[in-house]
């Protein structure tokens, strides 16, 4: 009886269905392809993954209060390019181009969050303007030339591993730990989860809906600032075209794993598992020579599927607590 109350539990998880997926693809994949197991495979996955899931978690806390943010992409490749030409052009030390690179990343946030407050125009407008903002930005100031110049450290960090796990992974987790902290324990986190849930009401509480959208915008855009940097550590090289591709999977992951669109809910182990099977499909095509296009047509499949799913369990939920009443 008690392995039958876990069983349920476990299906009733959100996430439930997500971990079984990325273990039957992994399981399928070790059959298919012994290659998939092997350490420079893992590293190669790990080291892709890192900088989505950061990138992923700054799309997340944008849909928690109910709102896209269009530029996560268009502000880490800029982030990416001030940090890469701090030490190549200027040659500033790695911890002074970090955090120069962390502020543009919270000032460019900030700014989008302080438009939406105050000017009352929808979020998805001043992201999508913001993105040809700070795209055109990073382009022009680069004549979209990189920088190659990266410093010893970097570089290694960026190639170092242990066993299969890329030595980058762990700037992602220890964002991901902080913000799950934050959002259960934070009065801050909790009132963007309220806002998400309901303004009208957070805003008869004495939460302010400015204040959190502005919050929220500038959390995106510090962790989207993270992601660039991350991404030049791994690339080896500050590139102008980081940050082009992100979008889709940043939107992507969080709606997979159980994010409501309309604010109020922003799953952690969720979205974890949302990367990692956007990584998983990505690896997979790799893996059988698979023009890597074909990528963008799965993952808008799996959005698709995600939000079909989500709205299923919302309509059975309501069908049962009407029954309940009854």
């Amino acid at each position: 009886m008690k392995n039958d109350n876990l069983m349920k539990r476990f299906l009733a998880a959100e996430w439930s269905s997500l971990l079984i997926l990325s273990l039957v693809m992994m399981a399928a994949m070790t059959i298919i392809t012994p290659r998939f197991l092997n350490f420079d495979n893992q590293a190669i996955l790990t080291r892709s993954l890192a900088p989505l899931l950061i990138v992923a978690f700054a799309q997340a806390i944008v849909i928690g209060i109910g709102q896209m943010n269009l530029a996560v992409g268009a502000i880490g490749g800029m982030v990416a390019v001030f940090f890469g030409g701090m030490m190549e052009a200027w040659g500033f030390p790695i911890p002074v181009a970090i955090a120069i690179g962390f502020a543009c990343g919270v000032a460019a946030g900030a700014l989008n969050g302080a438009i939406i407050a105050f000017s009352g125009i929808n979020g998805f407008i001043v992201t999508l303007a913001t993105l040809s903002i700070f795209k055109g930005l990073n382009l022009g100031v680069t004549k979209s030339i990189p920088f190659y110049e990266m410093p010893d450290a970097l570089v290694w960090f960026g190639e170092a591993r242990f066993g299969p796990f890329a030595a980058i992974l762990i700037v992602p987790v220890i964002c991901v730990v902080a913000l799950a902290w934050f959002l259960k324990y934070n009065i801050y986190g909790r009132q963007i989860l309220a806002v998400g849930g309901n303004a009208h009401a957070a805003e008869l509480a004495g939460i302010s809906n400015n204040r959190v959208t502005i919050l929220a915008h500038t959390i995106s855009g510090a962790l989207a600032g993270v992601a660039g940097m991350l991404s030049v550590a791994r690339l080896g090289v500050g590139q102008p075209t980081i940050g082009g591709d992100w979008l889709l999977a940043s939107f992507a992951a969080p709606v997979i794993g159980g994010a409501i669109l309309l604010g109020g809910h922003i799953p952690i182990l969720g979205t974890v598992l949302g990367v990692l099977v956007i990584i998983l499909i990505e690896n997979l095509l790799v893996l059988y020579g698979v023009d890597p296009q074909y990528n963008e047509f799965f993952v808008g499949a799996l959005i698709l599927a995600a939000v079909g799913f989500n709205h299923w369990r919302s309509l059975r939920a309501e069908a049962r607590l009407k029954e309940g009443k009854a």
